[in-house]
């Protein structure tokens, strides 16, 4: 069984930022499937997968994550996630790899006592505007318009991922999405 953690922050006001982006994958994974609430998080499980979405904010994941597992133990753990130190667009596939000061994936790891689960990280960062604000503000901020396109590319790109993932495995998901 996989559980599939989509980080992002809850609330319209979040929706279509860049820290958003593991929501919206989720979101074309449900297939349109009805959320619960559970587990504080939005909630979905489909036959071996399980989708959610903390609802405790980004830096308080790992307390959303900490639960679900506490149910599901033996599931495969991969958390998707933006990421502010790759390009617009770049899609990483790890696995035990250090949070890299993303502090929703550090609280993962804080709670959970490990690192020791997949990653799937999409790039965010837009050297034109980058160095208009700090990170944290950074990542607030919603997709240009002419980033759209790209954005809608890789958020499929990033659904095929999680399901070659699920099918394939974790190195032949990255040999096809590592860039």
């Amino acid at each position: 069984m996989f559980l599939i953690i989509g980080l992002g922050n809850p609330g319209n006001k979040y929706g279509r930022t860049r820290h958003n982006l593991g929501f919206a994958v989720l979101d074309l994974l449900s297939g349109g499937a009805a959320w619960n609430n559970k587990y504080d998080s939005q909630f979905i499980k489909l036959d071996d997968v399980i989708l959610a979405k903390p609802q405790t904010f980004m830096n308080k994941s790992g307390k959303a994550v900490k639960e679900i597992m506490k149910f599901y133990p033996d599931a495969t753990l991969v958390i998707v996630h933006d990421d502010l130190d790759f390009p617009l667009g770049a899609i990483r596939i790890q696995k035990n790899a250090s949070a890299a000061g993303h502090n929703g994936v550090q609280n993962i790891i804080d709670e959970l006592g490990t690192q020791n689960f997949i990653r799937i990280r999409l790039g965010i960062d837009n050297p034109e505007l980058r160095g208009l604000m700090p990170g944290e503000d950074f990542v607030l901020q919603k997709f240009m318009a002419q980033e759209e396109p790209l954005m809608k590319e890789v958020l499929e790109k990033a659904k095929q991922a999680v399901e070659v993932l699920q099918t394939e495995g974790l190195e032949i998901a990255q040999s096809k999405y590592n860039g």
